[in-house]
């Protein structure tokens, strides 16, 4: 039998994995899941480093390094920790570039989380990091903050490659397209090449379940009967409709005059990918958030247990496309209960941002514990 991540391929849906650790690179885990599971991509962000860093002994003597250098503080051996092993993997992922005609075989790499609010300081650290790691299949990890989006369009106007992060809603979805295409457009003007710019547009999905299914639970304790049944029927339904309704709308927007002259001139569609597609909750499937989001020209990032789940038992049927009307009849039975999706998603991007920040803090406390051990030796 044909390996289960492998026939995503066939559904013409990219699987990257949402990990990162040195001992993934130097041990041939990666060159085995490219060459097994048919893995195309890595992505990573600061509570992935800070799980790699401060939750193992495997940076020890790359901290010990570089706690004799000049100018060692916590942030910046953590940069130089990540540049690391971000153009590690890169090297690893090259050839899936090279055979994808540049399409797949991205790593990506996550301006600090304090400069959500703070476009020239992201613009700043974005060109920084593009400069220093010097990959050509390198994705600089942005988030879809206010201050987020003008960022991203220029710097894909300067032909540096952009993962636009921390989308929950279709709302946010085509403010992102919409700086996708002025970057292109941007980048086109000034004689660009289109053909070597490569964007996705990361669509968090489990956190919109949580979050949802919270607000029904508060209900339902108060709830009777019919009125009862019927917000249980809703759970765990928000994520995948979000999800659907966004792949529509990245049809449309990625269609008609505007995108046929930008494809003319090379340029190819910001795909959607799916993040955050762990399961939070034991009562759905461990594979939920792949299964049912599986269809053409889309990228699904995977942490590794969930990978393990789906090529165990995950089914790679398409599915994207299909329940489009229970969709919508889902999404709009939350609004007749009072459940506002696009409330949930602001929060969810608030939550998320400090999310980050909590985990970034976490990591620089453990890389200066670790700094002030070495330097305590000496």
């Amino acid at each position: 039998m044909m390996n289960r991540v492998r026939q995503l391929e066939e559904a013409g849906q990219s699987v990257w994995l949402d990990y990162i650790h040195r001992n993934l690179l130097v041990c041939g885990d990666l060159e085995r899941l490219i060459k097994n599971d048919g893995v195309k991509g890595v992505t990573s962000n600061p509570a992935i480093f800070e799980k790699a860093i401060a939750g193992s002994k495997d940076y020890i003597e790359i901290i010990q390094d570089l706690a004799t250098q000049a100018g060692s503080d916590a942030e910046a051996v953590y940069k130089q920790i990540a540049i690391d092993d971000i153009r590690y993997a890169a090297d690893i992922l090259h050839p899936v570039y090279h055979a994808s005609k540049s399409r797949d075989g991205y790593v990506s790499l996550e301006v600090s989380p304090r400069l959500a609010h703070d476009t020239a300081g992201t613009l700043s650290a974005a060109r920084y990091l593009w400069r220093t790691v010097d990959r050509e299949n390198l994705m600089i990890k942005v988030p879809a903050t206010e201050a987020g989006l003008p960022a991203v369009e220029t710097l894909l106007g300067e032909g540096i490659n952009v993962n636009v992060t921390l989308l929950f809603s279709c709302k946010v979805h085509a403010q992102v397209v919409e700086a996708f295409m002025l970057g292109l457009e941007r980048l086109d003007k000034s004689g660009g090449d289109l053909s070597k710019i490569a964007s996705v547009a990361s669509l968090f999905v489990s956190r919109v379940d949580s979050a949802v299914d919270r607000l029904l639970d508060e209900k339902i304790e108060s709830a009777t009967g019919k009125d009862a049944a019927l917000l249980q029927t809703l759970k765990g339904k928000a994520a995948v409709a979000n999800a659907k309704l966004a792949y529509q709308q990245y049809k449309a927007l990625f269609s008609g005059r505007r995108w046929e002259s930008l494809a003319a001139h090379g340029a190819r569609s910001q795909r959607l990918l799916w993040a955050s597609t762990g399961t939070k909750n034991p009562a759905y499937s461990d594979v939920l958030y792949i299964e049912s989001l599986i269809g053409a020209e889309t990228v699904n990032t995977v942490p590794p247990a969930t990978l393990d789940a789906f090529r165990d038992h995950g089914s790679a049927q398409a599915q994207l496309e299909k329940g489009l009307d229970q969709a919508q009849t889902d999404l709009a039975a939350l609004e007749t209960q009072g459940i506002s999706l696009d409330e949930v998603t602001d929060a969810l991007l608030r939550e998320g941002l400090d999310k980050f920040v909590i985990a970034y803090e976490k990591l620089l406390d453990a890389v200066t514990q670790a700094l002030e051990d070495v330097r305590s030796k000496k």
